[in-house]
Order: structure tokens, then C-alpha cells, then sequence
């Protein structure tokens, strides 16, 4: 990378990407709405059709409003047992940066992930996701939110995923 990039852009980087699995982890799923751009999008697919660009897609929401809706149908509607997810994350890497006219700079971060979930009732722990992330990144000083997620793309490693992946990952 023959780029420049700063480490207080690096360290907001890794921090946004940090936080989005503190929510999760913590039941604060609500809050990773906030994460995303006004426009931002959240997908999860699988690396197989995305290395073929196939458009099918587990989750695919185009705005935070459309998370907040898929995250209220999992708290009032879906029934499923309790359960909790703790996240490790590696090898955050800026892989590309640009810069508009307004000095807003836009991030393309990499980073690996691995979702094990616990149940509550019985202790059971499974690996439910292993993947990398793909993000885009909007570092926005002239605003009070900073960083958010323009996009934020997890690529599973697998070709099937479990059917109950109610909770965002």
C-alpha cells in the first residue's frame, strides 16, 4: 500500500469495527443501526456466491432503517431460545483510502471474524460464522457521528449457515 494513511485513521477504523461486535455481544443489537450511514448498507452473504457474483444474500439491508426493523421483528415477533454471541475479530487492515473535495476520507477495511454462539438454558457453544469483513468506512470530522459504516459486507466462509441466524452478526 503505497498510501499514507494515519493511525488515528486506523485506530477509528478499528474501533468502529470493535464496537459493532461490543453490541452485539453485550445485547445492544440496537445500536449498530447507528453504526451504519444514513445510506448505509449491511449484507451477509456467503464467499461462494460472492466469488461468483451471485446476488443472493442472507441479510441485505440497504438503510438503518431497514435494520432496525429486521433487529425489532427479532426482539417482538421471532421465537427462538436464548442465546448470546461473543465475536473475535483479526487482522484489521486498511486495504485502500480516498478523499473527497470536502476532505470527508473513505476507508476500504479488511478484518477477519469468528462467531461462536453460547446458548443460554444449556451452556452449548458453536462456531455459527467464520469469515472476513469487507467495509467501507466514512471518516467525517464535520460530523457529530465521525466514522460510520458506508457499507459493511461479512463474507462467510462456508456455503451454508445456520437457519436461525436471527441476531446480526
Amino acid at each position: 500500500m503505497s498510501t499514507y494513511i494515519p493511525s488515528e485513521h486506523f485506530r477509528t477504523a478499528e474501533n468502529l469495527i470493535y464496537e459493532w461486535a461490543r453490541c452485539i455481544d453485550e445485547n445492544r443489537v440496537e445500536a449498530i443501526a447507528s453504526l451504519l450511514c444514513e445510506t448505509g448498507r449491511y449484507t451477509v452473504k456467503s464467499r461462494f456466491n460472492h466469488d461468483r457474483q451471485l446476488p443472493m444474500a442472507i441479510i441485505d439491508c440497504h438503510s438503518p432503517a431497514q435494520l432496525r426493523d429486521r433487529i425489532l421483528s427479532m426482539r417482538i415477533a421471532n421465537i427462538y431460545a436464548p442465546q448470546h454471541y461473543r465475536h473475535i475479530i483479526s487482522g484489521v487492515q486498511i486495504v485502500g483510502t480516498s478523499q473527497d473535495a470536502d476532505g470527508v476520507f473513505t476507508l476500504q477495511v479488511r478484518s477477519n471474524y469468528l462467531v461462536v454462539r453460547t446458548m443460554e438454558l444449556d451452556g452449548d457453544m458453536k462456531i455459527i460464522s467464520t469469515g472476513q469483513c469487507q467495509d467501507e468506512i466514512v471518516l467525517d470530522a464535520s460530523t457529530a457521528e465521525g466514522a460510520r459504516f458506508k457499507n459493511r459486507l461479512f463474507l462467510y466462509d462456508s456455503r451454508v449457515i445456520e437457519t436461525l441466524l436471527i441476531i446480526p452478526i
